[in-house]
């Protein structure tokens, strides 16, 4: 299907913002919101969300994509992403008043990005679901224990190390000083950490928001990436997070091999293909 390309200018808190709005030909009613992650622009990493956005537009969606205050061309101070509430609902109504059609959205979002749509969702009720891929749910102890889990197996079966080894140029004490710091975190026995606040770390404000969300919830995950390692760990510890993630309205897919951005091509592909099955099935 073909689809123009229009690039977008509005307003939030008296900063300017520009995004780009992929719109087919024929639109369907329900468009996709991109929400950029980390220290990303409406591009994303390897041209990921230009990509995204074009190849669902191709297959009938609207699709935006913008840059937060003080990212990419956008004014304003940079923010971190649990402080983008404010941008995210200027860019809906700009994206509503785009496609006068379009009765509902998805927000799309990796990394810190599927954490800011999942938290902002609940509070806007024109959001119907959301597709998430390698969600960001960083503690200390939870980054700890995924790099126990799986970069240090995976580093026992490497050739490489037992090669270094043998030649004896590998740091045997600087790694076991390592392994015994990431033990600890992971064990919550540091010792070096200052007393919590009250407020509720991370995965605990996601689980509440994805609990509160009424609408439909895709999970991806890449194989390769402790981000998503330490997500999909949740559920493995945690009986409410399994409960949540094994609900009827929740789909997940694991994405062996893949790294955070899904670089190479198939793999975006995939991630891709997913998102458009799932936004048919429903």
């Amino acid at each position: 299907m073909q689809a123009e390309e229009r690039t977008l200018s509005f307003s939030c808190a008296g900063a300017w913002l520009y995004g780009v709005l992929s719109l087919p030909a024929q639109a369907a009613s329900r468009g996709i919101l991109i929400v950029v992650g980390g220290p990303q622009v409406r591009t994303g990493s390897h041209r990921q969300f230009t990509l995204l956005a074009r190849s669902l537009a191709q297959a009938g969606f609207p699709v935006m994509r913008f840059d937060y205050r003080g990212m990419g061309d956008s004014e304003g101070e940079p923010r971190d992403f649990e402080q983008v509430q404010d941008d995210l609902r200027a860019a809906l109504d700009c994206f509503f008043a785009q496609v006068p059609g379009m009765r509902d959205v998805v927000l799309w979002g990796l990394c810190d990005g599927a954490s800011a749509a999942a938290m902002y969702a609940p509070d806007d009720a024109r959001v119907a679901g959301l597709a998430l891929l390698n969600p960001w749910v960083r503690t200390e102890s939870g980054a700890a224990a995924a790099t126990l889990k799986h970069y240090y197996r995976n580093r026992l079966l490497e050739p490489g190390l037992w090669k270094k080894i043998a030649s004896g140029r590998f740091d045997a004490f600087g790694a076991v000083r390592s392994f015994v710091s990431v033990a600890r975190n992971a064990f919550g026995r540091s010792g070096t950490e200052a007393p919590q606040a009250a407020e509720a770390s991370l995965p605990q404000r996601m689980h509440t928001a994805l609990q509160e969300f009424g609408g439909r919830v895709l999970v991806m995950l890449s194989g390769a990436d402790l981000t998503a390692q330490e997500f999909a760990g949740l559920a493995d510890g945690a009986p409410h997070w399994r409960r949540l993630l094994e609900s009827s309205h929740v789909t997940r897919h694991t994405l062996a091999g893949a790294d955070h951005t899904c670089s190479r091509r198939e793999w975006h592909q995939q991630v891709a293909d997913w998102t458009g099955a799932w936004l048919r099935s429903w």
